[in-house]
């Protein structure tokens, strides 16, 4: 069921930046991936069979779902030419995956986004899927154009690991970034190595973590089988759409509101402060497809 509770009002409230914010908003500027007067498109899709018993991702299910939400993203009904929207034969792709151990990126949406850049004509020879060794990576070195993809979690430091801080690796001391609860991530975005190049954003819920402490937590059962991605060009409206997400899923698990700690007020800041992207939800045009059973928005 949706929460019609959960306004741009709560999500500056809970994000501790709501004096601050109420401002900016006010003055805010164009930004990278869209216009303030214009709503940003982001896509939820969910598919009910895109794991097996054990919770594996089914490759076909998984290449069918980025193909359905690309598609959507970009008004086409043709998936190869939605993708020659994204990327040129001339293009360098590097493919910004995320490895931690316990929640990475699916092996088999990387393949499926290769094949797909592949089939958009980029030699397989100037494509790269990495996490940690981007700076030393030598397509990413060279790379033209970036593709964004992790799942999502709640995360000791920043409140949220997301899209926006997937490109931690891309600094060379990832650690003085994570200042004031990773205020400042989206300073990142700014650096040659990334700016402008980013084509699309992959935010992966198949089973994400909605609860944790301590900077390495994992626990199984504060996973569920969410079985979704969010899709989109601005990587501050999809990782504003997943934190509502997991808020939500913390409200039905603990049946009370409680907010993610510390707050993930990096995604607002990208917005008001750094002007990367929307993270208001008012802007945001949530496109939903699929399976809605239990959609928590």
């Amino acid at each position: 069921m949706k929460d019609r509770s959960y306004t741009r009002r709560k999500f500056l409230k809970d994000s501790a930046t709501a004096a601050a914010a109420g401002a900016l908003y006010m003055t805010m500027p164009k930004k990278v991936f869209g216009k303030t007067e214009n709503k940003t498109k982001v896509v939820l899709i969910r598919n009910k069979g895109v794991l097996d018993d054990i919770l594996r991702p089914k490759q076909e299910v998984v290449q069918q779902m980025l193909d359905e939400a690309v598609t959507a993203l970009l008004n086409e009904k043709d998936t190869a030419n939605a993708w020659k929207k994204l990327v040129k034969p001339t293009d360098t792709v590097g493919i910004k995956s995320n490895a931690w151990s316990y929640l990475p990126t699916p092996e088999e949406l990387e393949k499926a986004i290769k094949s797909r850049v592949v089939d958009a004509g980029v030699p397989k020879n100037k494509i790269s899927i990495n996490d940690r060794g981007v700076r030393s990576d030598p397509v990413f070195k060279k790379a033209t154009a970036l593709i964004n993809v992790r799942p999502i979690r709640t995360h000791n430091w920043s409140g949220v690991g997301s899209l926006i801080k997937n490109y931690i690796m891309f600094s060379r001391l990832p650690f003085t970034h994570h200042g004031d609860s990773c205020a400042d991530l989206a300073e990142i975005w700014k650096f040659p190595i990334v700016d402008g190049k980013t084509r699309l954003n992959i935010l992966v819920l198949f089973t994400p973590l909605f609860h944790g402490s301590g900077p390495h937590h994992f626990k199984p059962k504060y996973t569920w089988p969410y079985k979704g991605m969010l899709v989109g060009l601005d990587p501050v409206a999809v990782d504003s759409v997943g934190v509502r997400i997991l808020q939500a899923k913390r409200k039905e698990y603990f049946k009370e509101d409680r907010p993610i700690n510390p707050p993930p007020k990096h995604i607002l800041l990208s917005d008001t402060r750094h002007n990367l992207g929307t993270a208001d939800p008012g802007k945001i045009d949530l496109v939903k497809i699929g399976w809605k059973e239990n959609i928590l928005i």
